[in-house]
């Protein structure tokens, strides 16, 4: 499989997310409340780590997809693990 595949779809993802993010952006200017802007902000937080954990398990997947050693595999695991669990602290 095509490492082209993996990568389109994380590059998809991020527009996504940024669009995501510039619209967030422009609610919080439209409305210029700060109650509205702190829920706004609350939701654009929800969806970053979903962004994060996909591509990156998009990433992998291609990697895997690539017959990396099983070894590296299991670094970038360890990694993505501990960036997940130090943002939940």
């Amino acid at each position: 499989m095509s490492d082209e595949i993996f990568l389109k779809g994380m590059i998809g993802i991020r527009f996504l997310s940024a669009m995501i993010e510039f619209t967030g952006a422009f609610l919080m200017w439209r409305f210029f409340r700060l109650d509205t802007a702190i829920r706004i902000n609350g939701f654009l937080g929800l969806v970053g780590p979903v962004v994060l954990t996909t591509t990156m398990l998009l990433g992998i997947a291609g990697l895997a997809a690539s017959r990396v050693p099983v070894a590296k595999m299991v670094w970038i695991g360890m990694g993505v693990a501990c960036i997940l669990w130090g943002t939940t602290r």
